[in-house]
């Protein structure tokens, strides 16, 4: 099912942003906030492009490729979670888990 591919995409542009509005709630000071507003995302990306990207650098495969999704999903539902948007947060966790059921169902890993 290619609605369940669009939105595991999706997720991962959410997580993008995630970081990026966490960063920018939590530093102090303009160049703070600049810094974990951009620094954040952009750290998600070189970790993504390195293990969890099916061009990745160093590529991971069945358990260990499921945990670091599982980690960096968490880590930005828990980021949305920290900022205050406790309802935001319940519903990107409950997207995710709803995502990674249906890749199983459908074969799509």
């Amino acid at each position: 099912m290619v609605l369940n591919l669009v939105l595991r995409f999706l997720l991962k542009i959410c997580v993008l942003m995630a970081f990026g509005y966490w960063g920018i709630q939590t530093g102090k000071g303009m160049f703070f906030k600049l810094l974990l507003g951009i620094g954040a995302p952009a750290l998600f990306v070189v970790l993504w492009s390195m293990f969890g990207s099916p061009k990745a650098t160093f590529p991971l495969s069945g358990i260990s490729h499921f945990m670091f999704e599982f980690v960096i999903f968490s880590l930005a539902a828990l980021a949305l979670y920290a900022t205050g948007r406790t309802q935001l947060a319940i519903v990107f966790a409950i997207l995710i888990i709803i995502n990674e059921i249906l890749l199983s169902v459908f074969h799509q890993r």
